[in-house]
């Protein structure tokens, strides 16, 4: 199960809460906890969106931030009593999932959001081209530290510099929902379209 379309801690929070709740249920009913499931998280749209109104100094930083925060977040969800108490019933964590990690600005590194994110049980869905970049150049000094390696710093740097990271999130996450109904809506088109092709 894949809770989508998350962009702030607060979208994770309110998502592992969910699926936690649901696990507690099924444990309630007698069925088995055991869901595979992970909550994505999108990272670079959040310095795409904000590229030409923050000092160059804090360009490329806001997607990082925001993910080392909700990693954060992650890791206090799985130290839990809460979780805890599922995963004694064989309930299994619900991953952390960074995606859209391909670079948008030409003048970034073209692995900066692997490099920046590299942290046990969380998954990285990379765009094929950053996969190949980082094959070939990509190297990790560590692994994201449990306490999210300073985010706080960048996202209040931020927040002086003039941006509603709140409502940032909310517009993010407006604008995904509106381009997977476009999607969904170009897909069901082309379907239709073969099948009156077919029917001929």
């Amino acid at each position: 199960m894949n809770v989508t379309l998350l962009f702030s801690t607060e979208h994770y929070q309110s998502a592992s809460d969910a699926y936690l709740t649901g696990l507690e249920r099924r444990v309630a009913a007698g069925l088995s906890p055991d869901v595979r499931s992970v909550a994505s998280l999108f990272v670079s749209r959040w310095d795409r969106a904000i590229l030409e109104t923050v000092p160059p100094a804090l360009s490329n930083t806001l997607g990082l931030a925001v993910s080392r925060q909700a990693y954060r977040a992650y890791r206090d969800v799985l130290d839990s009593d809460r979780f805890q108490r599922l995963a004694n019933r064989g309930a299994r964590a619900q991953r952390l999932l960074f995606a859209r990690t391909g670079t948008k600005d030409k003048n970034a590194s073209d692995t900066l959001y692997i490099e920046g994110l590299a942290a046990p049980n969380t998954v990285n869905t990379m765009p094929e081209d950053t996969l190949l970049a980082f094959a070939g150049h990509g190297t990790v000094a560590d692994v994201l530290p449990r306490d999210g390696n300073g985010a706080e710093a960048t996202l209040d740097a931020h927040t002086r510099a003039g941006i509603d990271l709140a409502a940032l999130a909310s517009r993010l996450q407006s604008e995904g929902a509106q381009g997977f109904v476009k999607s969904w809506q170009s897909l069901l088109s082309a379907i239709d379209a073969k099948a009156r092709v077919l029917a001929c």
